[in-house]
């Protein structure tokens, strides 16, 4: 390296460090080289980017261009992309260990840079193959399949190398190795949208359906100056974004819903709870919300990816990808993304064979119905031959009357958090997806319908800092994510027993003793019942014995777990675990006159999973069922002057709250939201119940673990019960009895 480069390249490492949020590796940025002429052709062109100084973000300006060394070569020079399509982050050659590296050695770099299209593509045998059976064919068959006689050549595949990813989402994807990069905060990301180009922006709040409601940004509506939800108010309206007189909408897309049903019907019966959840979630202030705006979306099985696609074409603008780390926001904009859609674009099913044409034309049953086929097909191939006329035009350059950008954009300032978008294609390389937190290092912008829109990927905000990865061994980092629908035994909790999860990750300890817990754990690590002491001991790595499974604790993480608090199971879930005692096709009984009552609730394990816990509560001595007692002929004006006096009594207490708060120097809000609006979060006790079961939860640092209302869960899981008039084969007869009939026999031999 020349003595210049030298000196500059110590001058930027000796540099103070730039708060960036988005992508670490422009820290380092490399600097713009110039390559001189050299005899053999074998030489690359790339392109770098400048170093910036700024204060608030990333830079990104313009790639160099490296002069081509010959002028009769016929291949196209190109560079390497602005930013890693995979990731996002800024291109960069000098710094290996950041995000948007690239090895210009590596072989897919060297085709993707030194592409001739001239150059005569070698047939292989499987070309062959497909030449043959053409020419074999007839020709009825031919033009069934819409194959022409220019067709009988084998299909020109990978006409232009696809745009390479950095050398990080190259191992991430094929070796599953990688590093993660800086999560933004909730201020940076309300920052870039605020640089959006388009009038028309939609945030889809992206949330993971594993641990729903945990996964929620709070307070994301202040957070990013959008306007508060619609609430069912008839007359309410829906207020605009007040900033430059721009549109901003939020839906709620909860993603990996195939984590909590087996069928798709099942998850959709589950809307109602999943909307009372989330008003729990997002606070009292949006207790009377429409969440209309709700979709539960399975990208892996395709469940509602369909309509919110075309939800994202018909709305155009941008739309903005905001949650979480490891929510399945790649995998959602993989699903979700409007490809093969453009001003070129032509539909498959236009394409008509012979046969298809034939059999439409033999259906008509009418002169008018005739006529109109034949107007169709006459227009289709109008279409097709415009299309055919029209001039090939390269990708990444659109017409000249659709370059216009929707807003004037400077990508060249330094101070600028939103990146350039990707050049325009009809299939365009999507971000990749991979269960590291932190796979996407910076904004990825890509647009479709040649600016209709588009779509851009936003890095995941953090969970709890530190993640709960870092008290796992990184050889069980798998073990922590939910990869499919887990069907959980049941297991009891006697007095003096507790439940473990991964050999002391997390511990389930019950407090109300003389009851018996019902748990069933849809989490990926291993759950062990054994009694309190040997859990504690587990869990704090004192213990000699060994467990079944090997733990997955780090070594040395034992004096960090504290007590994540104590969990109540407030919600009467008596009319769906009680069995076919309250199903309407058995016992038919009203949850109210059973003499016991179910109590449960969900603990939630960020990232992980849930637990679903119920206990079973019994009616006092000499208690009858409402059914069965007579009714006092004025109960109803009883239960009138009753509510009244409750409801009386309810004002007094927020005005005895809010005074407290006004001589405390508090804020009213905030006492009202601590001691008084937490009433109404469970289901009522009865004047005998002296208080909730209760569950004690112990985790790494007392964090990671939330509650929720039950979803019941366990009523779809576990083996499937084959009725018995469905059953194909008998079953297998019981040898208890001919063993008994057995026995006498052979004493008296």
């Amino acid at each position: 390296m020349r003595p210049a480069l030298r000196q500059t390249r110590a001058l930027l490492n000796n540099e103070a460090a730039i708060p960036l949020f988005l992508c670490p590796a422009l820290l380092r940025a490399p600097i713009a080289t110039r390559c001189h002429a050299q005899s053999t052709p074998s030489s690359r062109d790339f392109s770098t980017l400048r170093r910036r100084q700024q204060q608030v973000g990333a830079t990104f300006p313009p790639a160099e261009t490296i002069e081509s060394l010959s002028t009769n070569d016929t291949r196209i020079r190109r560079t390497l992309p602005r930013a890693c399509p995979g990731c996002g982050a800024p291109t960069q050659i000098y710094d290996k260990k950041e995000a948007g590296y690239y090895n210009i050695d590596r072989n897919a770099l060297r085709e993707y840079l030194d592409w001739d299209p001239t150059k005569v593509k070698h047939t292989t045998k499987e070309d062959d193959v497909y030449a043959d059976v053409l020419k074999n064919a007839s020709p009825a068959l031919l033009g069934e399949l819409g194959i022409g006689k220019e067709g009988n050549e084998a299909p020109n595949e990978d006409q232009s190398p696809q745009t390479p990813v950095c050398d990080r989402c190259h191992n991430l994807l094929h070796h599953r190795v990688g590093s993660p990069i800086h999560h933004p905060t909730v201020e940076s990301i309300q920052q870039t949208i605020a640089e959006s180009p388009h009038r028309r922006n939609h945030i889809y709040h992206v949330v993971d359906a594993a641990d729903f409601p945990l996964s929620i940004v709070p307070n994301l509506q202040s957070s990013l100056r959008i306007p508060k939800l619609r609430t069912q108010n008839r007359r309410a309206k829906h207020k605009g974004w007040v900033a430059n007189d721009r549109i901003a909408e939020v839906s709620f897309i909860i993603t990996r819903a195939d984590l909590l049903a087996p069928k798709k019907e099942q998850v959709d019966v589950l809307m109602p709870y999943v909307r009372e959840v989330l008003r729990d979630a997002l606070g009292r202030h949006n207790a009377t919300a429409r969440l209309g705006n709700v979709r539960l979306v399975s990208a892996k099985r395709g469940w509602w990816t369909k309509q919110v696609k075309e939800d994202i074409w018909e709305r155009g603008g941008a739309g903005w990808m905001v949650g979480k780390v490891n929510v399945g926001k790649s995998h959602l904009f993989e699903a979700v993304f409007p490809k093969g859609r453009g001003a070129d674009y032509q539909d498959v099913r236009q394409i008509r064979s012979a046969a298809e044409r034939e059999a439409m034309l033999n259906n008509a049953k009418s002169l008018d119905e005739l006529t109109r086929v034949q107007q169709q097909l006459a227009e289709e191939d109008a279409e097709t031959q415009r299309l055919q006329n029209k001039p090939q035009q390269h990708l990444h350059q659109p017409p000249a009357e659709l370059e216009e950008e929707p807003e004037e954009h400077d990508f060249d300032d330094p101070n600028a958090l939103l990146p350039p978008p990707q050049p325009y294609t009809l299939y365009p390389v999507l971000p990749i997806a991979s269960s590291l937190p932190g796979t996407t290092a910076s904004p990825i912008r890509i647009p479709f319908g040649r600016n209709r829109g588009e779509l851009v990927d936003l890095p995941g905000l953090a969970r709890t800092t530190p993640g709960l990865e870092s008290f796992v061994d990184p050889a069980s980092h798998d073990s922590l994510v939910m990869t499919s629908r887990i069907n959980s035994e049941r297991y009891s909790l006697k007095p003096g027993q507790s439940l473990i999860l991964g050999g002391g990750l997390i511990r389930i300890t019950p407090v109300t003793s003389d009851i018996v817990f019902l748990v069933h754990p849809f989490v990926p690590i291993h759950p062990h019942v054994t009694r309190t002491e040997k859990a504690v001991d587990y869990q704090k790595q004192t213990s000699e014995r060994q467990l079944q499974h090997t733990p997955i604790l780090l070594p040395g993480v034992g004096d960090k777990m504290n007590s994540a608090g104590k969990f109540q199971l407030k919600w009467d879930v008596t009319k769906k675990l009680a069995g076919p005692v309250t199903s309407s096709m058995a016992g038919k009984m009203k949850p109210e006159n059973l003499p016991f009552r179910v109590w449960g609730t969900d603990i939630l394990v960020e990232g992980v999973g849930w637990i679903e816990v119920s206990a079973q509560t019994r009616r006092p001595q000499g208690w009858k069922p409402v059914g069965l007692s007579r009714k006092d002929p004025n109960h109803a004006k009883h239960d009138r002057l009753s509510s009244l006096q409750s409801l009386q009594d309810r004002k007094t207490r927020k005005f005895a709250a809010i005074a407290r708060a006004e001589e405390e120097g508090r804020d009213a809000e905030e006492v009202l939201e601590e001691e008084f609006y937490e009433d109404g979060l469970g289901d009522a006790r009865a004047e005998w119940e002296d208080e909730y079961p209760e569950v004690e939860v112990f985790s790494p640092l007392g964090k990671f673990v939330g509650q929720r209302r039950p979803m019941c869960a366990s009523t779809v899981s576990g083996p499937k019960q084959i009725a018995s008039r469905d059953r194909k084969a008998r079953p297998r007869r019981s040898m208890v009895s001919v063993k008994r009939q057995r026995k006498p026999q052979e004493k008296s031999g």
